[in-house]
């Protein structure tokens, strides 16, 4: 059984590390964040259940990559979640999505390419560029359910 300690000096600033050892390397990392939303939608020119208005909770999982600033961070999660929350998720969380998105059949696969969209436009906002060294979406992945999803990959989507 391993014994409960309590950390006897907290790590000091300047003391015990100094500012240019906060920044350990000067690779590309990936961050992902998830979100899950719910909403109804149906689908046209389609035979099957789905043409009826239904509704899903939506699992989001986002990987996004950059280089770490001088404290070793590439994007703050929080950060993350402003963007969803502002950007996105106004469009989708419990809303009838054929009527919030652009015109589109709201499949999976139409959706995870406008959300990859949104959350790079995002990220290219003047107010991030700067903040960000070379944040960019690396892939976007739509859950339908517990076990389908669309994926969107950068690869795939510059290729066009």
């Amino acid at each position: 059984m391993t014994e409960f300690r309590i950390v006897d000096n907290l790590q000091k600033m300047d003391v015990d590390i100094k500012s240019h050892q906060l920044k350990y390397h000067s690779k590309r990392v990936l961050v992902s964040k998830e979100f899950t939303f719910d909403a109804a939608h149906h689908l046209h020119n389609y035979e099957g259940k789905c043409k009826n208005l239904h509704g899903h909770t939506y699992k989001v999982i986002f990987g996004i990559s950059g280089y770490v600033d001088d404290r070793g961070l590439m994007i703050d999660f929080g950060d993350i979640k402003e963007i969803w929350k502002t950007k996105i998720e106004i469009f989708l969380d419990h809303r009838y999505l054929n009527e919030t998105l652009p015109p589109m059949n709201t499949t999976a696969e139409n959706m995870v390419v406008w959300i990859y969209e949104k959350m790079k436009d995002s990220l290219l906002d003047e107010d991030r560029i700067s903040k960000y060294d070379g944040a960019r979406v690396e892939f976007v992945r739509l859950y339908e359910t517990p076990t389908s999803y669309a994926e969107a990959r950068r690869e795939w989507m510059e290729l066009e």
